[in-house]
């Protein structure tokens, strides 16, 4: 898995192109190959070594340190910085070696304790270092030129050791391009110090034969330039892709242990550099920055457990992509290996579902726990003709028409009618993967799906290792069972290596990464006896469709280019750590830290539920957020039909995110009032209806957001008028809205109150409205009075009056 790469020509995908000439004094990775080009008096090729050639596995050179072996990463930061200031404070020196280092972090080891230590930290480096296979073309073309190739780094390690290192992490072949290496630790000061004076000494060439390359602007091209040099800042990264890989490492952190391993893995940081620059179109551009490296290393995975599952169990494994939400999985390892075996399969939860009721005890024990869903697709699901359901599910009260269903399926001619539908439609499905691969016995069928509880493979497991004498394994993105089938089950990621409530909150907010990946066909309701799938209408609108398409290019473009953009020797950690922990939080920034350009790309979006019913949701609709936000808090994103909340909370700060975010990962049970630490008093009058006498209570309103407060305002069963004093304390209030509601639905924070509500009216005496929402409170004892809402019946009612004070008194 780890073997040596040989150095191969430097290949453009198709697609993408090789912009020529600096911008700026810059250059992009693409184009790094070329820019010997740009000055072709070039005699010395200078290369920056820390990624420029040789980049790490993780986003930033600190997050090495968690997996050094005992030490703490806080431990060899503080002994770099220790080791500075001494040399500084002694020499004059800003630059020290990695033994310097040592010393400091460990004091009472003998010598050889910290050679061991330095060797530790040098093969940790080598695992995670790999060559950007752009850079070493651009080193091929020079030395086909017959030019000198130096490596010039502001790095503690000596110039032996940063060699050995370049040859362990990307190869012989690299490192023999090299024919000298200068280091900072050598000479005591850093490239913006003065470093390549020592160079230019030492070299047999005139500063403008040279072309020096570097990641570090002020220390590339600041600290280079001015002797003469031409110079060129390598751009890593454009600030969209910047911020997506900081916010990476973030959530990478918070789902993932910070000590004993590598931290904030992003393997996918090469292709995207040289990727992303190139892809103009947004849409495409999200595809190969957010869902390519998800796919790719869900791919590579795919991989692996298809290897293990021939060795375990013989006969040949079939890739089975369960469709619509398979559609991308298989069309990503088509790009990558377009010599293997695909197969689409439809198989819907609604066909695998009815293709399982073997008895008729299948058919009640699914009744007893499917009893209280929409009881329309319910009856449908149990094979019940249109005209049936018209007459059994004929009150449209959801629950009268579930107990007529209920006791329509307790009759044993129903269940048997059930029974025997099911068992055609299971022969109907057998049909259907045997046209689509045939499979032997003794053969695996391996399903592959995003996940993610694998209720396909629970319904359908058995009638196709009857039919077919094989073995079914499913193998899923995500899994996070809600009971142990005992099934052969498994996810890249899941509780293997992730606990239940981070599993939890990716698989509850995966409508996002379903609707990139499905293809536009309607979902399959039936098969006819050959196997031909019969599916529902297409449920994609035009416009989503064609977006849809784009993005899927971008997911194609990285799965083809990503295998040449990193050359390797033959110390490199386990690819599949290092993805699966990519991967995790890839979808973990994606599903709860979305980007301005990215939700532009999605922002009508529609999520098909896919039960056997035609309902959508819009994947996310922020236009009553903010008012929702200010009338309940975060606690207005509870409401359960919610597709992508993350999307709703976009332009309500970071920190509304990460608060929702920590909520969901770490399962936080928090109430309203722990989200509440302000509050303020609002005078009320209440008028009694009945007998007009007054009374004055003062209210406490508690903060909800962006300084908006509710009060809870009661009103008895309708009994009491109340007069809103906001003259006494405040000179401008801005009035979000009043609503009267039942006291209950406010009290248990109920997701469907807002809808019950009634909007009210109020009359103002003392306060000018200066806009529909700004009121000016002249008179101290101004207020606006509400009149209660129509009486019903004794349920207590109460007003949620929603204001922010803008100017006390």
């Amino acid at each position: 898995m780890n073997a040596p790469t040989t150095l191969r020509a430097f290949e453009l995908q198709p697609g993408f192109t090789v912009s020529h000439g600096p911008t700026a004094e810059a250059v992009l990775p693409h184009q790094l190959p070329e820019a010997l080009d740009w000055f072709p008096q070039t005699k010395v090729l200078s290369l920056d070594c820390f990624d420029t050639l040789l980049w790490r596995d993780c986003h930033a050179p600190v997050d090495l340190f968690p997996a050094l072996p005992d030490m703490t990463p806080m431990q060899r930061r503080w002994a770099d910085s220790r080791a500075r200031k001494a040399a500084g404070n002694s020499h004059g020196r800003s630059e020290v070696s990695i033994g310097e280092i040592y010393a400091h972090l460990m004091p009472a080891a003998t010598p050889a304790q910290r050679d061991a230590a330095i060797t530790a930290e040098l093969d940790a480096e080598a695992r995670h270092c790999f060559a950007f296979a752009p850079t070493v073309e651009l080193m091929r073309r020079a030395r086909a030129r017959g030019m000198r190739v130096i490596i010039v780094s502001d790095t503690y390690l000596d110039a032996a050791q940063l060699r050995q290192l370049v040859e362990r992490a990307a190869g012989k072949e690299v490192a023999a391009l090299i024919d000298r290496f200068f280091v900072s630790s050598a000479h005591g000061k850093h490239k913006a110090e003065g470093l390549y004076k020592d160079v230019l000494r030492k070299l047999s060439a005139r500063p403008h034969e040279i072309l020096h390359i570097g990641d570090n602007h002020g220390a590339d091209v600041g600290g280079i330039a001015p002797l003469g040099v031409n110079t060129l800042h390598l751009k890593q990264f454009d600030p969209l892709i910047l911020q997506q890989l900081r916010l990476e490492a973030a959530s990478s952190n918070l789902i993932h242990p910070i000590q004993g391993a590598l931290t904030a893995s992003q393997p996918h940081r090469a292709t995207l550099a040289f990727a992303a620059p190139q892809e103009e179109d947004p849409a495409a551009r999200m595809g190969l920055s957010v869902l390519g490296p998800v796919l790719t290393g869900f791919d590579m995975w795919l991989d692996e457990e298809a290897r293990k599952l021939a060795v375990t169990h013989g006969g040949r494994v079939h890739r089975l992509y369960l469709m619509r939400d398979g559609f991308m999985p298989m069309q990503v390892h088509a790009a990558r290996h377009p010599q293997d075996e695909v197969h689409p399969i439809e198989c819907s939860r609604f066909t695998a579902i009815g293709a399982s009721f073997a008895s008729e005890r299948d058919v009640a024990r699914y009744m007893e726990t499917a009893l209280g869903t929409d009881p329309v697709p319910l009856a449908r699901q149990m094979f019940i003709s249109e005209e049936d359901i018209a007459r059994i599910c004929a009150t449209g009260n959801m629950r009268e028409d579930s107990l007529a269903l209920w006791a329509e399926m307790r009759k044993s001619s129903r269940r048997r009618a059930t029974v025997a539908a099911s068992r055609a439609l299971a022969d109907r499905l057998v049909a259907h993967i045997r046209a689509a691969c045939d499979p032997q016995p003794g053969d695996v069928l391996m399903l592959v799906d995003l996940g993610y509880t694998g209720t396909v493979q629970n319904h359908v497991d058995t009638v196709l290792s009857q039919a077919f004498q094989c073995h079914v394994a499913g193998r899923y993105l995500m899994l996070r069972e809600t009971h142990r089938t005992g099934l052969d089950k498994l996810g890249m990621l899941d509780d293997r290596h992730y606990d239940y409530q981070m599993l939890d909150a990716l698989c509850s907010n995966a409508f996002v990464l379903e609707s990139f990946c499905t293809t536009n066909i309607g979902s399959v309701i039936d098969y006819t006896a050959e196997g031909t799938p019969i599916r529902r209408e297409r449920s994609l609108s035009e416009a989503q469709a064609a977006t849809l398409l784009r993005i899927q290019k971008g997911i194609l473009d990285f799965a083809r280019i990503q295998p040449g953009m990193i050359l390797r020797g033959d110390h490199g950690a386990d690819p599949l750590d290092l993805w699966r922990q990519a991967v995790a939080a890839s979808l973990t920034r994606t599903m709860f830290l979305p980007l301005d350009h990215e939700l532009a790309v999605i922002g009508d979006f529609e999520h098909d539920v896919n039960l056997g019913t035609d309902d959508k949701h819009m994947l996310f609709n922020s236009q009553g957020t903010a008012s929702g936000l200010r009338r309940r808090g975060l606690f207005h994103l509870s409401d359960k039909d919610r597709v992508y909340p993350a999307g709703e909370l976009h332009g309500h700060g970071l920190a509304s995110k990460l608060t929702f975010m920590a909520h969901k990962r770490f399962g936080l049970h928090f109430t309203f009032n722990d989200f509440t630490d302000r509050a303020l008093d609002l005078p009320v009058i209440f008028i009694d209806q009945q007998t007009g006498a007054l009374s004055e209570q003062t209210i406490t309103a508690t903060a909800t957001h962006d300084g908006f407060y509710v009060a809870a305002v009661p009103l008895g069963d309708c009994r009491y008028g109340a007069a809103l004093r906001f003259g006494q304390d405040h000179a401008w209030v801005e009035l979000e809205s009043i609503h009267a509601m039942p006291l209950a639905d406010f009290l248990a924070n109920d997701p469907l109150a807002p809808d019950r509500s009634i909007e009210m009216d109020a009359m103002a005496e003392g306060i000018e409205a200066v806009t529909q929402r700004l009121l000016r409170c002249d008179d101290q004892a101004g207020f606006l009075m509400v009149n209660p809402p129509t009486r019903v019946d004794d349920t207590p009612m109460m007003l949620a009056v929603v204001f922010r004070p803008l100017e006390r008194r």
